[in-house]
This record gives structure tokens, sequence and C-alpha cells, in this order.
């Protein structure tokens, strides 16, 4: 077993458990921003702001929350004593004891019913999405968590349906690069994401057993061949639809320079070993974030204003 000695990071890990009760930090609020993927079709679209629209979204976003964070409290329960062998994973809940492991499932069977009762009730294709998420989220826990690249493809699946889930939910079709652009952007996330695991474990990478298999330069290919997909996939529709926006101006072609150089930000943050927690890695670079501001005022300008 790793040797676990007593660090600042470990002071400032106890204070921050200690802010909210266990049974919510369970349920790893932190990664609901990924959440927000349900806007994004609604977004490209136009559509977001129009009243039956923005209120279905709205709930999407809910029921992906109760519904994801079941998925999360079943992977704590499973993986606890493999959570307890990582630096950081073992300050969850259930991994350092404070959240018992039957407390947790009763506490996934809850949100469970409460998000499939919202997503059905919103839409039966937002249903059926939150459905097939969970289904393949368990069975990717219980069979298919050590397998490699179906391990990737898995886990980049749940960011694809996230962002399938706000188009759905508001009955808006879902163009052919929209699904590309959220397919290989969710894969570069992800392979970047064990990439940075790799990196930032070093030896003790081997205390994971879904890394076991992989090799550094395997996942670094993988999610550059992603990260040149997306763009590729992005830049056509960019360009498709550059026709659009007000004052005759390409709004979306020019979008296409913040999109690359955030794509180069995050690879940046990958290629230091800290994006293993890709919420982490949005909330807190602020070259990232103002970005992400720049490609967000250009797109609203090509979509929203006539």
């Amino acid at each position: 077993m790793t040797d676990l000695h007593h660090t600042p990071t470990d002071e400032v890990e106890a204070t921050r458990r200690s802010r909210l009760p266990a049974a919510i930090r369970a349920m790893r609020p932190k990664q609901w921003t990924k959440n927000v993927l349900v806007l994004t079709a609604p977004l490209a679209s136009g559509q977001l702001f129009q009243v039956d629209v923005i209120w279905r979204v709205a709930l999407a976003f809910v029921a992906f929350c109760l519904v994801s964070a079941t998925v999360y409290l079943i992977n704590d329960a499973r993986d606890v004593e493999e959570d307890r062998l990582h630096p950081k994973k073992r300050f969850r809940p259930i991994a350092a004891g404070e959240l018992k492991v039957p407390a947790a499932l009763t506490l996934a069977a809850i949100n469970g019913v409460l998000g499939f009762a919202i997503g059905y009730l919103v839409s039966i294709p937002l249903g059926i999405v939150l459905t097939v998420y969970l289904a393949v989220q368990i069975v990717y826990s219980v069979f298919l968590k050590h397998l490699p690249v179906i391990d990737l493809a898995i886990v980049a699946s749940g960011f694809l349906l996230r962002a399938m889930a706000g188009g759905l939910a508001a009955g808006i079709a879902l163009s052919q690069w929209f699904l590309l652009v959220a397919a290989f952007g969710s894969l570069f996330m992800v392979a970047g994401k064990r990439y940075s695991e790799m990196v930032a474990l070093g030896a003790e990478a081997g205390t994971r057993r879904s890394l076991e298999r992989y090799s550094s330069s395997y996942l670094r290919f993988a999610w550059t061949i992603a990260a040149a997909m997306v763009l590729m996939a992005y830049s056509l529709w960019a360009f498709e639809n550059g026709h659009k926006g007000p004052w005759d101006v390409p709004w979306t072609t020019i979008s296409i320079a913040p999109f690359t150089l955030a794509l180069y930000q995050y690879a940046l943050e990958v290629d230091r070993g800290e994006a293993g927690e890709p919420e982490d890695v949005v909330l807190s670079d602020r070259v990232l974030q103002c970005l992400g501001l720049v490609w967000l005022v250009l797109v609203s300008v090509a979509v929203f204003v006539k």
C-alpha cells in the first residue's frame, strides 16, 4: 500500500470536507458543472432564450445533476478500497468513512428516482437519454471499467449524452457538425483526463487499474487525434454558418480563433498533468475562461442578433 503522508494539502482537503455534509459532498456538486453541456445544442441553434426551451433545458440540467449524482455514489461505493489508495480520492466521503456504503446506495436510489421523474416529465427522449446514461455507466462500473479504449469511449459518452440532452429536451434537431464536435470534444477531454492522471500519479499510477494498460504515448496520441478532429469539425460548422449574423461579419468564422486557443490552453493543462478533473480546469484557469467568454460572445452574436 502507498505510504500516505500528512501534507498541507491534506489540511486543505479536511477544511473543505467540513463545509458541506458528507451526503452532499458524496454527490460531487462541483462536477455538476459538466451538466452545463445541456445548454450547447439550444445555444448553437439560437433557441436558448425562448421561454419554452429555457425551462425545459433548466429541468434537463437538474435531471442530469440528480442522475449523475446517482452514478458518482454507485462508483464511489464500488471503488471504496481503490480510492483509499489514491492521493486525492481518498478524501471522498465514502472512501474516508464519513458516509457508509449502504447509506450511499440509498441516496443513489433516491436521486435516480427524482432524476428520472423529472426527465420523463419533460420529454420522453430526455428520459431515454438519462436511462441510457445510467445503464451505460453502471455496466461500465461493473464490467467494463478496466478495459482499455472501451474505458475512454464510455466515459466520453457521458459528455456526449449531456450535450445531446438539452436539444432532445427542447425538441431541437441535432446537426451532424454538432454531434461530431460533441463526440470528439468528449473524447479529447477523457483521454486528456487519463493522461493527466498518469502524469500526476507518476509511480503511483498502478493504484488505478484503469491506467494499467495505457501508456503515456498512447494517451497523448488519443487526445491529440481527438483535438484535431474536434477542431476540424468545429471549423467546418463555422465556415458553413459564416454568413449568419449582423453587419455581414462572419462571426462564427471568427470564433474559430478563440475556440482554437481555448483548445490549446486546455491541452497545456493536460500536458502538465493538471486536467485530471476537467471541471477544476474550467473553474480555475482564467485564460481558458476569458477565451471561452470571447468565443461565447462571438457565437451569441451570430445566432441571436439579427
